[in-house]
């Protein structure tokens, strides 16, 4: 009997210590733990890298205006100019595939008036512009006059741009042999600036890449009548190439530990 009573109170005794430790859990598992702080340390580093680049790309934007009673006859004159403005271009040297179509336009031309009456203004139509705006885009750089005077000669009344970039290979060209310069520069500044203070690199946390820094193509507007252009016959339009200044950053992030 005094057995069965010993195993009962053991048994309600194990009971209530699991049903504390449910209830209430103790410190050690109650208590947060804390991660232990980073010692990682690093130096943030920006390399540049920058070069002189001669360009391999001629981009010229002209084109044809025109202005008649009817959109039709607007455009038929349109086109008869600009067949001849191909022509011409293609004379001087251009292929078919470094001409394209920047842009054609239709519209209408209004003109205001006061009605002496009421002294209203109103519009009239009195006819139609048609304007095709032509892209040449070429490697021949040599020929930027030749293009220019023959086109101009033979029809354009409008030059839009003329200038000097670079190629979508030549780009990419650059830009890869900069972006391995510019890592490299802040290799060696982070190098410069670790050696007094007894550190040095032991690895890489982290890249940004700038863009490609090129500048903006320096565009030469003109505007032509064709008594101009008739006189340019005798007088080669100078146009000159130079080089463009192109750049670009990279920032690293080192890890760094002591000597």
């Amino acid at each position: 009997m005094k057995s069965k009573q010993l195993i009962a109170t053991i048994t309600a005794v194990l009971v209530i210590a699991v049903t504390l430790s449910v209830v209430y859990p103790t410190e050690a598992s109650a208590q947060e733990v804390t991660p232990f702080p980073s010692r990682e340390k690093t130096i943030s580093v920006t390399g540049t890298a920058a070069t002189q680049v001669e360009p391999d790309l001629l981009h010229l934007s002209f084109g044809v205006e025109t202005q008649e009673k009817t959109a039709k006859e607007a455009l038929e004159a349109n086109s008869s100019l600009m067949n001849t403005v191909v022509s011409a271009i293609k004379s001087a040297g251009i292929s078919e595939d470094e001409i394209s179509t920047s842009s054609l336009n239709i519209y209408p031309v209004y003109e205001s008036y006061q009605e002496k009456l009421t002294g209203h203004y109103k519009q009239e139509l009195v006819g139609y512009k048609v304007s095709n705006i032509l892209n040449v885009d070429t490697n021949k750089l040599g020929l930027a006059a030749d293009i220019i005077d023959s086109a101009v000669s033979s029809g354009v009344n409008r030059v839009d741009s003329v200038y000097f970039t670079l190629s979508p290979a030549k780009h990419l060209q650059v830009k890869d042999d900069l972006l391995a310069k510019a890592v490299l520069n802040a290799k060696s500044k982070a190098e410069k600036a670790l050696s007094p203070l007894e550190h040095h690199i032991i690895g890489v946390k982290f890249v940004s890449l700038s863009e490609f820094g090129i500048p903006a193509p320096m565009p030469m507007y003109a505007a032509f009548d064709m008594a101009e252009g008739m006189a340019m016959k005798s007088a080669p339009t100078p146009v000159f190439s130079s080089d463009q200044d192109v750049s670009t950053t990279a920032t690293v992030v080192f890890i760094i530990g002591s000597n």
